[in-house]
Parts: C-alpha cells; sequence; structure tokens
C-alpha cells in the first residue's frame, strides 16, 4: 500500500482498535485463504459494482461495520439475489465473518476490511438499495466525537449513493449516540425520519438476529436503539 493511500486512511479514521486477541487457527487460515476471494479495493466499486457479484444479484446492499458478521451473513443468506458489501476495520470481525460465509456458502457478500468512506467516494451514485449502521465505534469522550462516523459529511456522502425511497437503518446501545445521529439526520435534507413512537425505535427489524455487541449491551444494562430513515427525493 502506497504512503498517499495510508494518509487518506488516517485522515479518515473512525474506528479505533484493529485488532484484539490473538485469532483462532481455523479463523487464521481463512484470512489467507476465503479473504482473498471476497476481498474488494475501493477502487473495484466505482463503475458497476454489481460485475463483482453473481449475475443473479439485481440490487446492492450497504453494512458499515458489521461486527462478527451475523446479521450480514443471516441477510445475505435470506436475499441471495441481492449483492452486499461489507465494511469492517476489526480484523477479528472479518475472521468471523468469513466463517459465517463459508458455512452458509454465501457468494453474494464481499468484503472491504477498512474505513466505509473509501467505499463511499468510490460508488457510483444511486447504486444501493439499503444502508445498514450497525454499533458503530461510538467515541464517547468529547475529544473524540468528532470522529463518530455520523457526521453532515457521511450523510452527504450516503444521499449521492442511495436510491430515492430506500431505507437507512441505525443501531447503537449508547444514547448519547442516537441523540447525535437523531440531530445530524434531521437536518439533512435528504433523509426522513419514518419512526413515531418510541416503542418503535426500541423493536428491532424483521429477521433481526441478536449480535454479540446487543448480547454485551443488554449484559450490561444498555438499551439497543434501532432508527428508521429513509432517503427522500431531494437532491443534493
Amino acid at each position: 500500500m502506497n504512503e498517499g493511500r495510508e494518509d487518506f486512511r488516517r485522515k479518515l479514521t473512525s474506528f479505533g482498535r484493529r485488532k484484539g486477541k490473538t485469532l483462532r487457527s481455523y479463523h487464521s487460515s481463512l484470512m489467507q485463504t476465503a479473504l482473498p476471494r471476497v476481498e474488494i479495493e475501493a477502487a473495484e466499486v466505482h463503475e458497476s459494482p454489481l460485475r463483482l457479484f453473481p449475475a443473479r444479484c439485481s440490487d446492492l446492499w450497504l453494512e458499515i461495520g458489521f461486527g462478527g458478521g451475523e446479521h450480514l451473513a443471516d441477510d445475505a443468506a435470506r436475499h441471495r439475489d441481492i449483492a452486499f458489501i461489507g465494511c469492517e476495520p476489526f480484523v477479528n470481525g472479518v475472521a468471523k465473518l468469513l466463517a459465517e460465509i463459508e458455512a452458509k456458502t454465501l457468494d453474494n457478500v464481499r468484503v472491504f476490511p477498512g474505513d466505509a468512506r473509501e467505499i463511499l467516494a468510490q460508488l457510483p451514485d444511486a447504486c444501493l438499495g439499503r444502508v445498514n449502521i450497525l454499533y458503530p465505534d461510538p467515541w464517547p469522550k468529547t475529544r473524540q466525537k468528532k470522529r463518530r462516523f455520523i457526521s453532515p459529511e457521511t450523510l452527504a456522502s450516503l444521499a449521492r449513493v442511495m436510491k430515492p425511497g430506500t431505507p437507512l437503518r441505525f443501531a447503537t446501545d449508547i444514547d448519547d449516540y442516537s441523540a447525535w445521529t437523531l440531530s445530524r439526520v434531521l437536518k439533512s435534507p435528504s433523509f426522513d425520519w419514518t419512526q413515531t413512537k418510541d416503542s418503535d425505535w426500541l423493536t428491532p427489524w424483521e429477521f433481526w438476529p441478536s449480535t454479540r455487541y446487543e448480547a454485551k449491551a443488554l449484559r450490561e444494562g444498555r438499551k439497543p436503539v434501532y432508527l428508521n430513515f429513509v432517503r427522500n427525493s431531494a437532491i443534493t
């Protein structure tokens, strides 16, 4: 990787650690054998991202921060006619998704192990049919909050690449981050908030598989929040 790209990634960074515990031997082997088959570079999605997937795939969904890959793998298994790009810089999470891909024989998933904003910068206009942002790094300290993924800039990038009428789903177990996200999305001319009752915020989406992040939040007494937005027809 060249020095210029490293500088670009340093400027974009909105996540913390890239690696946790030492990988198990199986996961480590998958990083060598399975990752090269599904890993993509940001530049590869610039013109026609669907060409990277089987011909049957008719739409493209993006998941930003797939964690251990439980949700992404479940979604891809239920929608084999949809192409999925998953972005996750955490090595251990990538390895776990690779295990899910192998176990479920998924050929409709591609992985970008880096900052999702690199992908957003390269995707063509109005190419995404859904975006999921699940449990992004909260950066709770005041001096860190500028590193949060949700910002006016990233919302503008998302608006450019999402088709009008398509959903943007956001989940967090950090109260401050849910308020942060709501305030910024509601100021965006490109998105509408579709929930009207408090109970809606606390209800997972249909077919939602519990993730390890969600389980940890519940054990520690935090209530996850599930926010639904839709890309409207406003021109940005």
